[in-house]
């Protein structure tokens, strides 16, 4: 298996407010709505869904069931610490709860995160340590 991954699928309760939260309070894009998933435009990374939380635990054959870290961190990586604060920011008014405001991380760089209305974590970071960084934007 090569380290690659085809797609991420989030597990979400309510399918209409989670479609809000990233395109109307992100600027996310539709590429596909199939009802019971849905797709966004991934310029040129891994495609990003969403799923009912249940129909893909089912899927998958575990629990829908589940509280706490899931172990499981979405990085968004940016060129510039204005820019993680920009986030930070546009996330926090559509309805993200903030779990570090944007500010130095301990290995130099500068970072914040914030969780979607389902708790999936997002890490924000920048670094100018280096021209070989996955930037998002």
């Amino acid at each position: 298996m090569k380290a690659h991954v085809s797609s991420i699928l989030l597990g979400v309760r309510d399918m209409e407010a989670s479609k809000r939260f990233y395109t109307e309070g992100l600027g996310w894009k539709i590429k596909q709505d199939y009802g019971i998933s849905v797709f966004f435009e991934s310029d040129g990374a891994s495609p990003v869904g969403f799923y009912g939380r249940e129909g893909l635990a089912q899927q998958v054959g575990t629990s829908p069931e589940g509280s706490g870290f899931s172990g499981l961190v979405l990085t968004y990586v940016v060129r510039s610490e204005a820019r993680v604060d920009e986030i930070i920011a546009e996330a926090e008014k559509a309805g993200a709860t903030i779990l570090k405001p944007g500010g130095p991380l301990p290995w130099g760089g500068y970072g914040g995160s914030f969780a979607d209305p389902d708790g999936y974590v997002w890490s924000l970071g920048y670094s100018a340590q280096g021209e070989d960084q996955p930037y998002a934007e």
